[in-house]
């Protein structure tokens, strides 16, 4: 009895440690102990087998490796370093910001490490063509950082990037996909060599398969349950996850590649509930932003002045410029309201500016005289409410009141290609070029101070958000001389006409 308790002891000892290795091992691992199990017999008669089949898979994973490290490179080196040329030659970045050494020094070592895996006389030609084109390109590259220094020399480094930059960078995409083919067609060798070694093994195999069956129904049993037990529970998160619910976690703690799974997923989740957050808080933040631009545009002092204006109209006995001025502000608020809709078309825009510039001139009867002159096949694009008012508005305070003597303010359109252009222009006292800088920074980036700088900016974000990158409004000014801004909008199908 004692003896069979010690032997009981003994086995557990042994087959404890073997479980707690076997439950922190890789999938891959475990896959590779099961083969190991069911190969054990035939060992001695596969040592012959497995020499060969080394060697080949050897030779047969240095071709894989070749070729995906040289799709790696071809994919994405032409797109990356022309644009990254062209960032450099326009002067969206500094010679110290530039990547354009990293990359041909990347290039060069995945040049370096393809020579020492190929096996193809050919293709270390083909390397050695791509050599010199790096080093050709490192040549165009110098030529063009003296020209920047050098000031002046844009044409010459655009022809440079057009004429040899962007053509050697194709040649070393096509050499690497005459590199990547020359692979694949030794890749196809190699696979029907595979083809016949292992029909061989499957003739001497079918032997010993009637010895192993029964081992193979008790490995089909006891392994798959390990796997698809962890996987099953992380099946059931990903399924909670599908159907909207982000509370859920994986518990699955194993070793293996499914517990990384699970700890990436939850972190997926964990971020996905961040940027939920994120997002909401940027709606709000948008939202509050163009809320502050409605109630900055219908300005307190503008509603009070102009009422100002119509008790002394009244009391001189102008009742019809009393009926006017009133129509005129019913008109303006009606327009800025517009039951809610954050887009309107151009005709409903013009109609709100009109209705402020007929109050305006009646305020500023002596210094103010304005123009609209939009082509009536315009006036179908659409544009964000309440966009050319705070322009005017910028126009007739900073501009022209400032002024002396009469000053004119003119909208004018016309169509660009596509695209629909709106100009507010003034003949007012105009900006010095420090403060237009400052000016054009506010609107890209929100730099500076001033309330027309704040206008200009959300004018020009709320025209961003609706149509996207490319639009958005530009300012250029002469000191003395006046301001002029513009508006860039998509056209409408019947924005192709011209200036009336």
């Amino acid at each position: 009895m004692r003896e069979k308790i010690e032997n009981g002891e003994k086995k557990n000892r042994v087959v404890g440690p073997v479980r707690a290795l076997y439950s922190r091992s890789s999938l891959a691992q475990k896959i590779r102990v099961s083969y190991v199990i069911l190969l054990l017999p035939v060992l001695i008669l596969m040592l012959v087998s497995l020499f060969s089949l080394w060697r080949s898979n050897r030779q047969y994973g240095h071709m894989i490796h070749s070729a995906v490290a040289a799709s790696r490179f071809s994919l994405d080196f032409q797109k990356d370093y022309d644009y990254e040329t062209y960032l450099l030659i326009v002067g969206n970045k500094t010679i110290e910001e530039s990547t354009l050494d990293e990359m041909l020094k990347e290039a060069g070592q995945i040049v370096d490490s393809l020579e020492g895996i190929t096996d193809e006389e050919a293709n270390r030609k083909r390397l050695a063509s791509v050599r010199k084109y790096l080093t050709n390109l490192e040549s165009y590259q110098r030529h063009i950082e003296e020209n920047l220094s050098e000031g002046n020399r844009y044409d010459d480094n655009i022809e440079i990037w057009e004429n040899d930059v962007q053509i050697v960078t194709s040649l070393i995409r096509e050499t690497f996909f005459e590199y990547i083919y020359y692979e694949i067609r030794g890749l196809q060798a190699s696979h029907d060599e595979y083809q016949a070694f292992f029909m061989t093994m499957i003739r001497i195999l079918a032997i010993l398969f009637a010895v192993f069956i029964v081992l193979i129904l008790l490995m089909s049993y006891i392994f798959p349950k390990s796997i698809t037990r962890p996987i099953r529970r992380l099946e059931a998160v990903t399924d909670q996850v599908a159907k909207g619910d982000l509370s859920v976690r994986s518990d699955v703690r194993t070793a293996d590649e499914v517990g990384a799974l699970s700890d990436s997923l939850n972190v997926m989740i964990d971020k996905i509930n961040d940027l939920l957050d994120q997002v909401t808080t940027e709606q709000i933040r948008l939202r509050k932003a163009e809320f502050q631009l409605l109630q900055s545009q219908i300005n307190p002092h503008f509603l009070y002045n102009t009422l100002d204006a119509i008790v002394w109209l009244a009391e001189a006995g102008q009742m019809d410029e009393v009926v006017r001025m009133v129509g005129s502000l019913s008109a303006f608020f009606r327009t800025s309201l517009n039951q809610g809709r954050d887009i309107v078309t151009l005709r409903e825009e013009l109609q709100h500016v009109r209705s402020y510039l007929e109050i305006q001139q009646t305020r500023y009867q002596d210094i103010l005289r304005y123009e609209i002159e939009v082509p009536e096949c315009l006036t179908a694009c659409l544009i964000p409410k309440i966009t050319i008012q705070p322009l005017v508005e910028n126009a007739l305070y900073h501009g022209v009141k400032n002024k002396r003597g009469k000053g004119l303010i003119t909208i004018t359109g016309y169509a660009d290609g596509g695209n629909c252009r709106i100009t507010v222009e003034d003949d007012g006292i105009g900006m010095n070029r420090e403060r237009l800088r400052q000016v054009q920074a506010g609107i890209r980036d929100k730099e500076g101070t001033g309330s027309e700088i704040y206008g200009l900016y959300n004018v020009n974000e709320r025209i961003r958000l609706n149509f996207g990158d490319p639009y958005g409004i530009t300012i250029d000014s002469e000191e003395g001389k006046g301001t002029s801004v513009t508006i860039l909008l998509p056209g409408s199908s019947g924005a192709n006409g011209t200036d009336s």
